[in-house]
């Protein structure tokens, strides 16, 4: 992999990370345009981590006031929204811990399995966003706001659905957020949560990685200079994005993401077909 395309691709997660048209999706797609056959998922990690840094920045405000009310160490409303993270997290971690292998071998599969997952991912975004419009209209009438915080079970449920969305294509921002307004939760908080609920789990695959040794230019087949780049981009171009697209995430119709990810699964049938 060359720096330029490291910093394509960077900038590809960056941008994508937080609209639920699937980060891993378009990475995916893009390899496959530049004919990157690495198959590792150091690079994947390592742009996903500087992500999560860039939330980190974003929501300092928001993630100070969680630690904060944590260490109080008192059960107050901070450490009931803590708790309900950790609760979306064991999905994900029995996926990470019990079919690491499967979802290594995912990560290496071809433009059909993406392109097929964006179409899901579509199906998933529209449904969320009928059924949450049908839910406000029924607030309307009565007389109440529409939507809900997120409960317990919600946490569950979404975490699941997050630990589904490993898959390359099927966005985890779309997933979650369309599971958690399938469920009745507001749109504002679903969005925030969905961001939040991610930090530990990649942050810790990364940790991971670097203490047992795979996390390293040579094993992801690219230079230590185009992973830095890349690692770089991802950072800075996923923090631009969090400032203003997550506003699109929750105005904007979601129906135009999954829109985008029916055109984005065509072009990924196409292009395989042609190869």
């Amino acid at each position: 992999m060359e720096w330029f395309q490291a910093v394509v691709l960077g900038l590809i997660q960056g941008l994508t990370e937080f609209l639920p048209v699937s980060s891993s999706g378009h990475l995916t797609i893009f390899k496959a345009i530049f004919g990157i056959d690495a198959d590792n998922l150091s690079f994947e990690v390592a742009v996903h981590a500087a992500t999560v840094l860039s939330t980190i920045v974003a929501f300092r405000k928001e993630i100070w006031d969680i630690i904060g009310g944590v260490l109080k160490f008192k059960y107050n409303p901070q450490t009931e929204y803590f708790l309900k993270i950790c609760v979306s997290m064991i999905p994900v971690f029995i996926v990470g811990v019990f079919f690491k292998d499967f979802v290594t071998d995912i990560f290496g599969s071809g433009l059909i399995i993406v392109g097929s997952m964006l179409v899901l991912t579509a199906v998933l975004l529209t449904l969320g966003e009928t059924l949450s419009n049908r839910q406000a209209r029924r607030a309307a009438v009565e007389g109440r706001e529409p939507g809900r915080e997120v409960g317990w079970w919600d946490a569950l449920i979404i975490g699941i659905a997050q630990a589904f969305a490993v898959m390359p294509g099927l966005s985890r921002s779309g997933t979650t957020i369309s599971t958690g307004l399938m469920l009745g939760v507001k749109k504002s908080s679903m969005a925030q949560f969905s961001f939040l609920m991610v930090l530990i789990p990649i942050l810790g695959e990364a940790f991971l990685q670097l203490v047992g040794g795979d996390f390293s230019a040579s094993s992801s087949g690219i230079s230590a200079l185009s992973l830095i780049l890349g690692t770089l981009t991802a950072f800075i171009s996923g923090y631009i994005a969090c400032r203003w697209m997550i506003r699109i995430v929750q105005k904007a119709r979601l129906r135009w993401f999954a829109l985008y990810c029916l055109v984005a699964a065509a072009f990924c049938f196409i292009f395989e077909s042609l190869a």
